[in-house]
């Protein structure tokens, strides 16, 4: 559903990861995925309101990791 309404998904899971770039590879628009450890919680809203208004549009076709002290963004288009 994400792809045919052009979404981003947002998640937790790291499994994410294998379904994108792994031998099935399942199509996305772009993946969100936050790695917050659950007692720095607070920090997850913060974190995601700062990449969507620093990155915007360029999280469309890309798979980002969100961490507490990082943001890595990484091409998922052939």
């Amino acid at each position: 559903m994400a792809v045919r309404d052009r979404r981003l998904l947002l998640t937790e899971d790291k499994d994410f990861g294998d379904l994108v770039f792994g031998a099935i590879g399942q199509p996305a628009f772009g993946v969100v995925m936050l790695r917050i450890r659950d007692e720095r919680a607070a920090l997850r809203w913060p974190r995601l309101k700062l990449v969507i208004e620093r990155y915007g549009e360029k999280l469309h076709g890309a798979f980002t990791v969100v961490a507490e002290a990082r943001i890595r963004i990484r091409s998922i288009r052939p």
